[in-house]
């Protein structure tokens, strides 16, 4: 499973008004895992950054002014994307400004749906913290994600916080009960006897490299609870 965590930067709020992209930054994720492999690129968008924007972002037109325009570097950008589930914050806001674009670049682009699937975390954790503040940001404190070099918004760097925000949102255990995973709450649990013959279940071990990235993510638990897993003190005793 190829996987895109994707933000944009933009010279205003509503592509509708004119404003255009001025920096991409994604990640890519192959089986939940970063590969290392990572698309940036600023923009040239060819008309001024709102001073409300470069407030966010702090990326001026003196800066912008020597770098590519859209046109330039579509190709590379949606041969980067194309076929992958996009992980996006607030997914309208950087498909729209992305649909934008290859508008204006003709009809044959089409859209980001037409290439990628895509999957909004702003969606996700609204259904996971009903009534919460979901920003990147407040998630990021919810999650003890390491935000602190994040004092104004970048493409890149807020993909790459993204990332770890996604993978605690969507993996972490929730519920270790019976109850939450099968029958209503005081129904009881049906036994099913299996067949004498049925067939030996094939046993798959993990490869050196799945058992290295487990050992990684049980010590990353570890740092922030301060305390060892329970598979830790099960791999002790």
């Amino acid at each position: 499973m190829r996987q895109v965590v994707l933000d944009t930067e933009t010279t205003g709020l509503e592509p509708t008004q004119g404003h255009r992209i001025i920096e991409i930054g994604g990640v890519e994720l192959i089986n939940r895992r970063k590969t290392g492999n990572v698309y940036h690129q600023y923009i040239n968008p060819e008309r001024d950054v709102e001073d409300g924007a470069y407030d966010v972002h702090g990326i001026s037109n003196e800066t912008l002014a020597d770098k590519p325009v859209f046109a330039d570097i579509a190709r590379e950008f949606m041969d980067f994307i194309r076929g992958s589930e996009l992980i996006i914050h607030n997914a309208p806001f950087d498909v729209g400004f992305i649909n934008a674009e290859l508008a204006n670049l003709g009809k044959s682009w089409g859209q980001v749906s037409d290439h990628c699937r895509i999957l909004d975390t702003l969606v996700l954790a609204r259904e996971k913290h009903p009534g919460q503040k979901n920003s990147l940001d407040a998630l990021c404190k919810r999650y003890e994600v390491d935000n602190s070099q994040r004092q104004l918004h970048g493409a890149l760097l807020d993909a790459q916080i993204l990332v770890d925000v996604y993978l605690l949102l969507t993996g972490g255990q929730t519920h270790l009960t019976l109850d939450h995973a099968g029958p209503e709450r005081g129904q009881s649990l049906e036994a099913v006897e299996l067949p004498a013959n049925r067939p030996q279940l094939r046993v798959l071990l993990p490869a050196d490299e799945e058992v290295e990235f487990h050992r990684q993510r049980l010590a990353d638990i570890a740092a922030i609870t301060g305390k060892p897993t329970i598979w830790d003190e099960l791999e002790l005793d």
